[in-house]
């Protein structure tokens, strides 16, 4: 036998859960608890005193001595009364105390009797039945002994006893179990359990946090502040910043902070919105966590409405069962009864057809039976509400608006499908939960406390100590990584140069107009927004901007607005699908820009690109391998000095080139460039003094190169060279040379005539002698023979006192000549060979090597 807390325990839930226990399931669940009551005290009842009572009906048998003396006096039937009988548990009794009213004289009137007069007969019969001990009982005799009679009590209890009479507490105590179960389904089904525990867990967080107690606080701060500034009158205060119609200021769609707190108008004054009080690091740490979590579980419970559903379902289940309950319920309460008439066809076993019956609880039954059923009643009508519910709204949709009106915090998110369920389910509980919870679906809010956080970590001090000096002597900060930008750095008004890398929330306020000496800023996957002061001050005082991207939104409208640019730097994709979203065409802005470098993937120059020619003086373009086809645009860049098409796919130098008059060098490095024969074109550039050619498959060098009489600087590395051609060396201005990791297996001897070269690379060729008027230049810095075939070098060498350099390192060379040592310049750390050969020179020779020297030399290209 089971106890009822044993059953109750089926009703139980997790004490977390009840936030998501509207009123009408925890009065539902109360309901379950006292119909299970009912049903379990029925059943006891039943089990322990539930009994049939049965008595044969009788035919009066008329005397046969009576029937002479009464002719036409009619039968008569007489039933042994039921008070009369003995009960089956007092076996003895019935044998010595049955009564039956054959004593009655036969001369009586045969009339019917009355109750009244029944009763009257059966006290007198009592009266003299001590006296009358001698004689036969009054009352008839029924011939039947004990297990007769418990035999037919169990028959009839089968047999004549209504089924609902029988298992009514069974059946009360299964539609019980069944309505708890249904209840609280949607807490054990495994798919939607683990999403309720989560949710709760994270909820019951939110709502003890105390980042939600200090934004929520900071809310109210603002709204007194607000409401202060307004009646105090705004008119009394100085007009702040005002948005002037300035030619170089930012449109309506320029990305601006605008709720920041700070607005930029002659009509309101900058309120300054008092700094919330720093969390610690513990408490902040967990609000992180917290915001991290709330994403994640919205991002899994809002793909699916299976929570949804399986509430609906339940309670569909609920409704169908109460309805299936009350009709047939109501059918069989009439059924019940005390008296009940019974022929079980045992005349063979006790010679009678019928017997009487009653069943002792049929009036307890009975009066549980309707309890039971006013309970069900009032429980479906429940049951109805929650449908009507669940359909009068739209239960996947849930909106924060009220909460944005009432806070700061007008991002908040509507979410739908399940967590949309789950907050109206907490809602029925206490709407404080929501109000809280949607603290965390804020990312104004989250910027707030990573902002808090940031300030916190970073401090004056600790910025102080990443400032480094970089390449250009020039004072560098470089952030990396951060959830934002510290305050503290726009007190560091020393710096020049300010990097910002993977900052996705950077935000440049006002306070950088303290920077004075700030000129280059770096922008890397950092889609920066500036105040309307802060964006005054890089207008007017930025020099250079490198901005490196992944997609071309990322790169802030406000780039495109800065007057006093001179270089500015785009990395990323920008593919020509995507050129027009560039914003090239607001390059016109850009007045003073003379650097743009762009490296991308163009199939194309934008023809936009031109509004920035007439100052224009350097153009980088360096592709990822894509192929730059339509070059037309170059054509009207005329005051381009320096080109750079790198890694373009180009297959001959372009001819838009030639039209460049003021083009002094020329870089097509890395691309597919087989041929130059167009390079005889390059005489008509007359300004054309380096022209770089390296990293391509050029097989040979046209004599034609002679008419480009200006160069100064000729880059042929790494390319399929064999051979240099005589025209090379007529080149008189000629001051570098590189024919690196070629297969050039011969110097011509036409090299003497380069009498200003200064720097010579022949490393990895195939060269074995070097020709002794190559020691004619004698102006050469640099000299790489490095990787080579050379057996030996010429004492000419020292003839070279201006070198400074000299790679001989991977030849064939057993010594080197003593006449290094009149090379004055030379030192050891510009001798590049190996150690071995190095201790074949004479003492005296690599003590002067050794040798540090301040002598100044000429300057190099």
């Amino acid at each position: 036998m089971f106890t009822l807390a044993e059953v109750a325990s089926l009703n139980d839930i997790q004490p977390t859960y009840r936030i998501l226990k509207p009123w009408w399931d925890v009065f539902m669940d109360y309901l379950a608890v006292v119909m299970l009551m009912v049903a379990i005290f029925a059943g006891t009842m039943q089990l322990t005193k539930d009994q049939v009572v049965c008595l044969p009906v009788l035919q009066s048998a008329v005397n046969s001595k009576a029937q002479s003396g009464m002719s036409g006096n009619a039968d008569v039937k007489h039933i042994v009364p039921e008070f009369e009988t003995a009960t089956v548990q007092d076996p003895e009794r019935w044998a010595t105390k049955t009564v039956s009213f054959e004593s009655v004289s036969p001369e009586t009137p045969d009339i019917p009797l009355s109750r009244s007069t029944y009763s009257q007969l059966r006290s007198a019969v009592a009266n003299q039945e001590p006296k009358k001990e001698q004689k036969d009982s009054s009352g008839r005799k029924t011939n039947l002994d004990y297990q007769q009679y418990v035999f037919i009590n169990q028959m009839c209890y089968h047999l004549a006893l209504p089924w609902y009479s029988k298992y009514f507490p069974y059946l009360a105590l299964i539609h019980t179990i069944i309505l708890m179960v249904s209840s609280n389904f949607w807490f054990k089904y495994p798919k939607t359990c683990s999403k309720i525990e989560h949710f709760v867990s994270i909820l019951g967080k939110c709502f003890e946090s105390p980042w939600t107690t200090k934004a929520l606080s900071e809310t109210a701060c603002e709204d007194s502040e607000e409401n202060k500034q307004r009646l105090t009158g705004a008119q009394s205060l100085p007009k702040h910043v005002s948005t002037s119609s300035d030619k170089g200021s930012p449109s309506a769609s320029t990305p601006m902070i605008t709720k920041s707190g700070f607005k930029f108008s002659a009509e309101k004054p900058v309120i300054e919105v008092p700094s919330m009080t720093i969390l610690d690091k513990k408490d902040g740490e967990q609000a992180k966590a917290l915001f991290e979590k709330v994403r994640k579980f919205r991002a899994h419970v809002e793909d699916s409405d299976l929570i949804y559903k399986l509430y609906v379902v339940q309670t569909v289940i609920k409704t169908v069962k109460f309805i299936f309950i009350l009709c047939y319920t109501a059918n069989f309460v009439n059924e019940i009864s005390f008296e009940h008439n019974c022929k079980p066809k045992v005349e063979h076993l006790t010679g009678y057809q019928e017997f009487e019956c009653t069943h002792n609880m049929a009036y307890m039954l009975k009066k549980l039976l309707i309890s039971y059923i006013s309970l069900i009643c009032v429980y479906g009508f429940v049951c109805l509400y929650t449908l009507f519910w669940l359909f009068r709204i739209p239960l996947k949709e849930y909106s924060f608006e009220k909460v944005r009106e009432e806070s700061s915090f007008s991002d908040i998110p509507d979410v739908k499908n399940d967590f949309a369920f789950l907050l109206h389910m907490v809602d029925q509980y206490d709407q404080l939960y929501s109000k809280r919870f949607g603290v965390f679906l804020s990312e104004v809010s989250e910027n707030k406390l990573r902002e808090i956080s940031l300030n916190h970590e970073w401090t004056f001090e600790k910025l102080r100590q990443h400032v480094s000096r970089n390449a250009q002597d020039k004072q560098e900060l470089h952030l990396f990584m951060l959830s934002g930008v510290p305050d503290a750095v726009f007190d560091l008004t020393d710096l020049d140069v300010l990097k910002l890398e993977l900052i996705p929330e950077a935000k440049i306020p006002a306070k950088i107009s303290q920077m004075i000496n700030l000129q280059e800023l770096h922008l890397c996957h950092c889609p920066a927004k500036v105040e309307q002061t802060a964006f005054s001050f890089l207008r007017d005082h930025l020099r250079c901007l490198h901005v490196k991207f992944t997609d071309v939104a990322e790169i802030p409208a406000w780039v495109y607005l800065l007057k006093n640019l001179r270089e500015l730097y785009l990395i990323g994709n920008l593919n020509s699908e995507n050129n027009k979203m560039i914003g090239l065409e607001s390059l016109r802005e850009l007045r003073h820009l003379k650097i743009l470098y762009v490296k991308s993937n163009l199939t194309k120059v934008p023809s936009n690109i031109t509004d920035v020619a007439p100052h224009l003086t350097k153009l980088v373009i360096h592709n990822d391998g894509t192929k730059l086809v339509v070059l037309n645009s170059l054509k009207k860049m005329m005051n381009v000095a320096e080109l750079e098409l790198q890694n373009c796919e180009l297959e001959r130098i372009p001819h838009a080139i030639f039209s460049l008059t003021n083009l002094q060098e020329l870089d097509l490095k890395s691309n597919s460039i087989r041929t130059i024969e167009e390079v005889i074109s390059f005489q008509h550039l007359k300004r054309l003094t380096c022209l770089k050619l390296w990293h391509n498959k050029i097989v040979n060098i046209p004599s034609s190169i002679t008419h480009v009489k200006n160069l100064e600087s000729l880059y042929f590395s790494n390319n399929k060279l064999e051979s240099l051609p005589a025209a090379v060396f007529s080149l008189q201005k000629l001051r570098c040379l590189d024919v690196s990791y070629n297969s050039i297996a011969v110097i011509p001897v036409e090299i003497g005539l380069l009498q200003n070269l200064q720097h010579l690379h022949i490393t990895g060729n195939k060269v074995d002698i070097l020709p002794k008027q190559l020691f004619k230049c004698v102006k050469l810095r640099t000299l790489s023979l490095g990787q080579n075939c050379i057996t030996s070098i010429p004492e000419k060498i020292g003839q070279l006192l201006q070198l400074t350099h000299l790679e001989l390192k991977g030849n064939c060379l057993d010594r080197l000549p003593a006449a290094l040592g009149q090379c004055r310049l030379l030192r050891k750390s510009g001798l590049i060979v190996e150690d071995h050969l190095f201790d074949t020179l004479p003492s005296e020779v690599k003590e002067a090597l050794n040798q540090d020297t301040n002598i100044p030399f000429a300057n190099g290209i």
